[in-house]
């Protein structure tokens, strides 16, 4: 975890106006993205779908961009900016709950998931690292390349990195990126690239279904819409099977290959090729990292006050009420009911995590919400899944990128400095990600 003492220290807001402010800010943007509701549109053979989650992240970020500009009441400055950071990190420990008990839940569908599925998994691993980590130490990127190309960004890595790392770390800001690059670029950028490559005709049509589960439901759709409409019409049940199969798997299994595989080795790669290739670039080592770090504030050093921590989850748990509400239509009690059960999850291993300050909190929370998860392993494990299932996996997505808009918003002079090269790492590392699993997969067939 980055120390705080490491970098210039942004007070949190002041008092508990500026924390309400922020929290009645972002469940408003929350239901204004949820009222706009995805968008679709064809790009090429493929579809790009823009669901509310990627405008509540440029709602925000605009927001905080523009604070001068925006009346008092609804002003979040910078330091309100900061403080979402520190809630961010807290917020997607419900992200980790939720994901936990999907992948306790799915577990007997992983068990008929064969060994072609198993094996790809390897792909989606490594595949952003072995294309994404020497492009980016090439560009002169530092420890934010590991952030960037341990994987492909998605919500489950932000809470990895954010509980190594710090939000406020090279690697935070890293991964951050990465996420903002898939979720704004992402969809397009793999349609056109699935396309591309199933029109060489070099890969069997199931391996590049199995490529298309990256992990994110956007992204597998967009690829697999551009692979499917260079198929034969009967192909497309049993394509769509596969992608959904892959996409389950990398959502079930990814979180942890990440966490124990490619982190690790992405980390380890890093302090040995970049004395290597980064001789290669003109940047200097203060140029996007060292230099970038004096410029980033930090919300919160270590672990938030509790009281914090629950706003936190206040502001996610609120946020999902809405979105599952207003585009999923589950009505407010039964989501009231799920969301219940995954902050008593939560709070348990917090309370835990106090009396255990060495704990590892996203691995002991990932263990506990998976086994509990599990049909029928305990008396109450069926009720759980029953109860937590009605909580739309895309509506913990919306609040946590809202609270994201805003610290894009305050590190804008970090992205900056990135610039187009952590744009062109980030989609390396996707292209790393769908190619890799693709070409294990293709030994199979």
């Amino acid at each position: 975890m980055t120390s705080a003492a490491s970098v210039p220290v942004t007070a949190a807001p002041s008092g508990a106006s500026g924390k309400l402010k922020l929290a009645v800010v972002t469940l408003a943007i929350v239901a204004a993205a949820e009222l706009v509701g995805p968008v679709q549109f064809s790009v090429g053979p493929g579809k790009v779908a823009l669901l509310p989650m990627l405008w509540a992240l440029l709602i925000a970020a605009v927001w905080g961009i523009a604070y001068r500009r925006v009346p008092g009441v609804a002003r979040v400055a910078t330091a309100e900016q900061s403080f979402a950071g520190g809630l961010l990190n807290a917020g997607l420990l419900l992200f980790v709950v939720k994901l936990g008990l999907t992948v306790g839940a799915a577990l007997p569908q992983v068990k008929q998931a064969g060994w072609a599925l198993l094996f790809q998994e390897f792909g989606h691993a490594l595949g952003t690292l072995a294309l994404g980590l020497p492009l980016a130490l090439l560009l002169g990127i530092k420890r934010e390349a590991v952030g960037a190309t341990f994987s492909v960004g998605r919500e489950g890595n932000l809470v990895i990195i954010g509980e190594k790392y710090g939000m406020a770390s090279p690697e935070g800001r890293g991964v951050l990126a990465e996420y903002i690059t898939g979720t704004v670029l992402g969809a397009l950028f793999i349609a056109v690239l699935a396309g591309f490559i199933a029109s060489l005709h070099v890969f069997d049509p199931r391996s590049l279904a199995m490529g298309a589960g990256v992990g994110s439901g956007s992204l597998m759709a967009a690829a697999l819409g551009a692979i499917a409409a260079q198929q034969p019409a009967e192909m497309l049940p049993q394509l769509t099977a596969i992608a959904a199969a892959s996409n389950l798997l990398t959502t079930v299994a990814g979180f942890y290959f990440t966490l124990f595989l490619s982190l690790p080795l992405c980390s380890w790669l890093y302090g040995k090729l970049e004395p290597v290739l980064g001789r290669f670039s003109k940047r200097g080592a203060t140029d996007a990292g060292t230099a970038a770090m004096s410029q980033v504030s930090v919300a919160h050093g270590g672990a938030l006050p509790l009281r914090d921590t629950l706003i936190a989850w206040a502001v996610v748990g609120g946020g999902v009420l809405i979105g599952n509400s207003l585009t999923y239509k589950v009505p407010l009690l039964v989501s009231l009911e799920g969301m219940l059960a995954v902050v008593a999850i939560a709070l348990a291993v917090e309370g835990l995590k106090r009396l255990v300050p060495r704990l590892p909190m996203v691995l002991v929370l990932s263990v506990v919400a998976t086994v509990v998860g599990i049909p029928g392993l305990l008396p109450f494990s069926d009720a759980l899944i029953a109860l937590t299932a009605k909580l739309n996996f895309l509506a913990f997505t919306t609040p946590v990128l809202a609270l994201a808009g805003f610290s894009v918003a305050k590190d804008l002079p970090v992205f900056r400095q990135l610039g187009w090269r952590i744009v062109v790492v980030s989609l390396t590392a996707t292209a790393g990600t769908f190619l890799g699993a693709t070409l294990i997969a293709e030994f199979f067939h």
